[in-house]
């Protein structure tokens, strides 16, 4: 039997925890990505075609501010009573 000492260079008794810690710092290192698809791409730029909308949006903002934006309360309970007859 050949005993070469306490410091033998192919045991260590540590090696397997030191393998899990520098897998836990790989996982860590990570990066979060980001990818947009195709179809969220051309909704984004679907959106610019709104003007009009936006411009009507606006409007009543501006109405509303000033004081002479009216509200019908006859038409919002007929809006009401159609929408909740609907099954």
């Amino acid at each position: 039997m050949k005993i070469n000492g306490p410091n033998q260079a192919n045991f260590n008794p540590y090696k397997s925890h030191m393998q899990k810690q520098a897998d836990v710092k790989k996982e860590i290192n990570r990066e979060d990505q980001l990818e947009i698809s195709s179809q969220a791409k051309q909704l984004q730029e679907s959106e610019k075609p709104y003007a009009k909308r936006s411009a009507y949006v606006q409007q009543i903002k501006n109405e509303i501010a000033s004081g002479e934006y009216k509200i019908d309360p006859d038409k919002i309970a007929e809006k009401m009573i159609a929408f909740w007859s609907k099954k």
